[in-house]
């Protein structure tokens, strides 16, 4: 580990809502921040500018489900804290796009944990993990003792990416950990998810224009 003066965190999945606001407090912190997208000379980090920071991270291309792109990116740039929130991250679309929603959230953190197995360096990993995962808890609360029972391609993926975490940091003593996220919004989100879509349907009633959406599949995020 460096000094926390200069200690630098890579986050994965930067360009959205999670991940702007992440860096946002990772830069007040004093941390280099590095985030990657699959194209970073495409991409416009939209989020990142309007938060005001987009010159003040550094932006790399990253296809995360490919284990040597990642071991470089990984390897140059040395992160001392590693924030994966990237992935597929729509229930509904998993449906459609079951195999890109698995490699981008299983295997994409599974080259994670082994780039830094690889590597050998104290680089510490958080992996957003997911409410989906319990699935159908039969309408009781879930807590980390609750059974998952995913009921999506998106929670499977999930699902098997937090044992992931879990077997890695058994089995090679890695400083991993997964945070279950419960659907949260902020003025980031976007436009697709179930939440805006209420939104923006509600807006023309309150202008005196009725209107209508569709909110997706019954019973999931997006």
């Amino acid at each position: 580990m460096t000094n926390i003066d200069t200690r630098t965190a890579l986050i994965s999945g930067i360009s959205g809502q999670d991940g702007a606001y992440l860096a946002q407090l990772l830069l007040q912190k004093g941390y280099r921040v590095v985030g990657t997208a699959r194209d970073a000379q495409m991409s416009t980090f939209g989020n990142l500018e309007r938060l005001g920071i987009r010159s003040q991270v550094a932006v790399v291309s990253m296809a995360i489900n490919d284990f040597r792109s990642v071991l470089q990116v990984l390897d140059k740039h040395q992160p001392d804290e590693i924030y994966n929130l990237a992935g597929q991250s729509s229930v509904g679309l998993s449906f459609e796009q079951p195999v890109e929603t698995l490699e981008s959230i299983s295997v994409g953190t599974l080259n994670l944990l082994e780039g830094i197995r690889f590597l050998n360096r104290d680089t510490r990993l958080y992996n957003a993990g997911s409410g989906e995962c319990f699935g159908d808890t039969r309408g009781a609360p879930a807590d980390e003792r609750t059974p998952f029972r995913p009921r999506s391609p998106y929670a499977v993926a999930k699902s098997a990416a937090f044992w992931q975490v879990d077997n890695y940091r058994e089995a090679y003593g890695l400083y991993a950990c997964s945070g279950i996220l419960f659907n949260h919004e902020s003025p980031l989100r976007p436009e697709r998810f179930v939440t805006q879509k209420i939104v923006r349907a509600a807006c023309p009633y309150c202008s005196r224009q009725p209107g209508s959406t569709a909110t997706g599949q019954p019973g999931h995020s997006a």
